[in-house]
């Protein structure tokens, strides 16, 4: 059964091309692959990211507060309406990531977050699937971006609760939002480039720390649906956040 909710703490860090491919070198002298990263070939990660008509969930998650929340649909690769696709809540409160999440084909989840049914199926964790939709009807949310990326990911063997993943490829779009139709859009940032997350609910083990110490890698807050929004309202010349601007930096 696939794990509905997740408690953990994630650390991002950039990587250039020659330092990622200096940490893949380390990763597979004490990780393994995931099952679906044959011969370190990526997979694809297509996101929904929902949000109000004015962007409030974004523009507070931008200014740094100590608790945030959003909520995303997730498939693997391109779905059709019979695919099953992830439906998730994550809030993240002083650092540590609680995720919730449910198991939907395609046509199902879209039909309610537009709010026209209700999934009917034993399988379904009940709990979780109402507070989705009280997180839905309490914002009023809409579908705003899609964000895809291709990650390669590790696991630690006999440590299920450490993962390692790198991202790259990162592109999204405003338009054509539905999982169904690809994942295509306009690259975030430099395709030489990767963000590697760290996500474990314990102490990073000694060789990570002396992996990102003898590398000289820095963690550095950074969001996707972050850097794409400030991306979006700079194209757009919106500024009407007084701090903005500042958070701009944190995300260019």
């Amino acid at each position: 059964m696939a794990i509905e909710v997740f408690n953990r703490y994630e650390h991002k860090y950039l990587l250039d091309r020659t330092t990622y491919e200096q940490v893949l070198n380390i990763m597979d002298e004490h990780m393994e692959l995931d099952a679906y990263n044959t011969n370190h070939e990526p997979y694809t990660i297509s996101n929904i990211y929902y949000d109000t008509a004015d962007d409030i969930l974004i523009r507070r998650s931008i200014k740094g507060p100590v608790y945030k929340e959003k909520l995303r649909l997730r498939s693997y690769g391109t779905p059709d309406e019979d695919t099953k696709v992830f439906l998730e809540i994550k809030k993240k409160f002083n650092g540590l990531v609680n995720k919730r999440r449910v198991i939907l084909k395609l046509n199902e989840a879209y039909a309610f977050i537009r709010k026209e049914t209700v999934p009917d199926s034993e399988y379904i964790n009940r709990q979780i699937l109402n507070e989705i939709s009280y997180f839905i009807n309490c914002y009023q949310l809409m579908p705003k971006v899609v964000i895809s990326y291709d990650r390669v990911a590790y696991f630690e063997k006999g440590n299920p609760d450490l993962r390692v993943s790198f991202d790259s490829n990162i592109r999204s779009r405003r338009y054509d939002i539905g999982l169904e139709y690809g994942n295509y859009g306009n690259l975030l940032f430099d395709d030489d480039l990767y963000l590697m997350e760290i996500k474990t609910s314990m102490a990073k083990p000694l060789w990570i720390c002396d992996m990102l110490t003898e590398l000289d890698i820095k963690r550095r807050s950074f969001s996707k649906y972050g850097m794409e929004f400030v991306q979006y309202i700079n194209g757009k010349g919106v500024n009407n956040d007084e701090n903005i601007n500042e958070k701009i930096r944190l995300y260019a």
